[in-house]
């Protein structure tokens, strides 16, 4: 019977490449040899690891193989009856073949490690596989559903009868008459074992040996773009609320970290959000570098340097900054707000909601949905998806796939059930593209509004950015949608004088873009507050107060927000105050008056904050290697590498020097031998140390000696190897 070795040292090249590709932990550190290819591929994590990819037809194969004792003799797959047709059989076994968890046909084995993390106990020599039936058949109730608690666990139990020996006369507890039956295995004196052949008729078939069917519906691919637009330009929008939010008064850091409930919901209060949409606006912008912990000795959540730039660039760029670093995210945003098994609350933004491998499964999910249309339902989703790969993922394994499709929906990745063309960009790792894909399917920037009787503005569409920060400056937002709608009063007028419009700016704003008539109750309005505003105005002397009319700075000094103030006359019109002048503009603003700040030049400034900034945390790539494939050159060379290492092997040695200065050896004996190689035309085999202590052996046949290094070849291949890093040098005996 031959070995895994032997098997894999005979393959074609190429099929051990596709190895290394489906399971890449074999590849790292770079194996010397097919031996060592080998040992790794056998190991039990490394074969838990592979298995965690196989479908249920295929894990069915496999437990059937083990009930067949695979991983002892070699075993034919045509003698296999679970339930599938026989091309499925075969293909399955193709499936474990490739992966190297089985080798060798016609007949096939397993390696050892399979029984370990398979889903069947180990089988025994009796009773025989076709037996079992009828003997299961004439057991009761009691001892029936001991067997069937075993087969639906680990098929391990603890019992004091485990040194029953007795026959089925003498048996007097359900588990004696088991253990005389043959149907249980005493492992030690308090433990038996469920044997694998009555474990797999116990559990049956399994219930879905075909993939379920996941259902669609046709959507075109205007309509799915689109729809990811609408969410797209909302996503970006709450967003935006979160910075000027944080911007103005930073969320604290909980002592356990993240962010606590309050913060959540005055964030969902402001965005008019869920909770849960609160939380993954958090952990986007976190991901994205727009907001971090200031790491002050209080420290707050608040906008870094980068928010600056992100507002100011296109609706599109912003979104592919989210969605890019979404992809990327090594964190599960939807655990935010359960609890764990302590009761502990996870918060979002805490180290608590960090999971390494969620990119992984997060990109599995997507590449999952369908190209002819969207899913019907995340549920089907999840099932298609845990049938591919049972083993896989955990107890939070189908939560996962609904938080991904959810948060997908909610960025426009995903709209309808479907992948959105700026999605399928992203999954191409093109944020350039994905960007430009979304532009397209935003709708154009309008550069008019439509004003109504009522003093709302109605802006039928995305404004262009200039217009959209002078009408924001202008009036406060009521809602928005695909149509947002403002609302102008003397509050959000004051605001815009405050910022250093006049009366005929607002003029000019709303009757050169508005495309209906500008209502005669808003030219009324702004005359009326641009008349009110400024007469009364503060300097920054800390501070003063000065009007052109006496009698209104005395109604000023006689107000009780006066006494507060400590504001006192130094001149019929002039008025100071030691409190700051932002706080004295405000409390007369609260008392009534309509104040307005000015310049060491007399015009109007704005005091208001800008709101806070924290440096940008640098940002990682946060993909984890799992997800990055190696490429097919890297990988051919390595296997190269593993030929001339069993040539290494396998080759005789005869007469060898210990070489290398830097090693230890006579560096002058080894270019000796070398040169006396090269002249024989005979092969050597070079022993080598490389920069990272990783030993190799090469068998080359030299053909030139000099400059540091010894050139030769080895089949087709031309190989350079430094002399300083040779260990040893070795004659082959042809």
């Amino acid at each position: 019977m031959s070995t895994l070795t032997d098997w894999l040292r005979e393959a074609d090249e190429a099929d051990v490449v596709a190895l290394l590709r489906a399971r890449p932990d074999l590849a790292t550190p770079r194996p010397a040899d097919t031996t060592v290819l080998a040992a790794r591929a056998a190991s039990r994590a490394s074969v838990a690891r592979a298995a965690e990819g196989l479908d249920t037809a295929t894990l069915a194969v496999l437990d059937a193989l083990l009930v067949a004792g695979a991983d002892h003799a070699p075993v034919s797959p045509d003698a296999l009856d679970i339930g599938l047709p026989p091309e499925r059989v075969r293909a399955a076994v193709a499936v474990l073949r490739g992966l190297a968890l089985a080798w060798g046909e016609p007949e096939v084995s397993l390696v050892p490690a399979a029984r370990e993390v398979g889903n069947l106990p180990p089988s025994t020599p009796s009773p025989a596989p076709a037996d079992v039936p009828g003997l299961l058949a004439a057991l009761g109730g009691d001892e029936r559903q001991v067997l069937d608690t075993l087969a639906h666990g680990t098929g391990v139990g603890k019992t004091k009868d485990a040194d029953f020996a007795g026959s089925l006369d003498d048996a007097v507890t359900p588990i004696q008459r088991l253990l005389a039956r043959g149907l249980l295995v005493r492992r030690d004196g308090e433990t038996v074992t469920l044997p694998g052949q009555v474990a797999a008729v116990l559990r049956g078939a399994p219930t879905a040996l075909v993939e379920p069917r996941l259902r669609t519906t046709p959507h075109q691919r205007a309509t799915v773009d689109g729809t990811a637009a609408g969410e797209a330009m909302e996503f970006v929008r709450h967003v935006e609320t979160l910075l000027r939010l944080w911007s103005d008064e930073p969320a604290p850091v909980r002592k356990a970290g993240g962010v606590g409930v309050r913060e959540i919901r005055r964030l969902a209060k402001a965005a008019d959000v869920s909770e849960a949409r609160a939380g993954l606006l958090m952990e986007l912008a976190a991901g994205a570098g727009l907001v971090a912990d200031s790491g002050d000795l209080e420290p707050e959540w608040m906008p870094t340097t980068l928010a600056d730039s992100w507002l100011a660039a296109t609706a599109a760029h912003r979104w592919a900054a989210l969605a890019s670093a979404w992809i990327d995210l090594p964190r599960l945003p939807g655990l935010g707000g359960r609890k764990d098994a302590r009761d502990k609350l996870l918060a979002p933004l805490s180290d608590d909601l960090r999971r390494p491998t969620a990119p992984v499964e997060r990109m599995r999910v997507l590449r999952a949905l369908p190209s002819d249309g969207g899913v019907v339902s995340a549920d089907e989703l999840a099932a298609v998806l845990a049938w591919r790969a049972p083993r896989r993922g955990g107890r939070l394994r189908d939560d996962v796939v609904r938080w991904t499709m959810a948060e997908a929906t909610a960025l426009g990745v995903v709209a309808l059930g479907a992948l959105s063309g700026p999605g399928h960009a992203l999954l191409d790792e093109d944020v350039s593209a994905a960007a430009k894909r979304m532009a397209e399917a935003m709708p154009q920037p309008v550069d008019h509004v439509l004003v109504q009787a009522d003093l709302t503005v109605v802006a039928p569409g995305p404004l262009e950015p200039h217009l959209a920060a002078r009408v924001a400056e202008a009036a406060d937002l009521e809602s928005a949608g695909a149509a947002t709608v403002y609302r102008v009063t003397e509050t959000s007028l004051r605001r815009a004088l405050d910022a250093g419009r006049s009366a005929e700016d607002l003029h000019e704003l709303f009757r050169t873009r508005s495309r209906t008539p500008v209502p005669q109750g808003l030219t009324y309005l702004i005359d009326d507050v641009a008349r009110r505003h400024g007469r009364l105005r503060g300097g920054a002397a800390a501070c003063f107060l000065r009007c052109d009319d006496p009698a209104l700075l005395a109604e000023v000094a006689a107000s009780p927000a006066a006494l507060g103030l400590r504001l006192r006359r130094i001149a019929p019109t002039v008025l100071v105050s030691p409190v700051p002048l932002l706080e004295v503009l405000e409390e007369l603003r609260a008392a009534g008056f309509a104040p307005a700040a000015e310049g060491a030049d007399g015009q109007i400034v704005d005091l208001r904050p800008a709101g806070r900034r924290v440096a940008a945390p640098p940002r990682a790539a946060q993909r984890p290697a799992a997800s990055r494939q190696v490429d097919a050159e890297t990988l051919t060379e390595l296997v190269r590498g593993m030929r001339l290492g069993d040539q290494a092997v396998s080759a005789r040695a005869g007469r060898t020097v210990t070489a290398g200065a830097g090693l230890g050896g006579n560096s002058a004996q080894t270019v000796a031998l070398l040169s006396e190689a090269v002249r024989a035309r005979q092969r050597v085999v070079v022993s080598l140390v490389d920069a990272h202590g990783v030993a190799s052996r090469h068998v080359i046949q030299p053909v030139r000696v000099g400059a540091g290094v010894v050139e030769g070849t080895a089949g087709e291949q031309t190989h350079r190897l430094p002399l300083h890093r040779i260990s040893a040098v070795s004659l082959v005996e042809e």
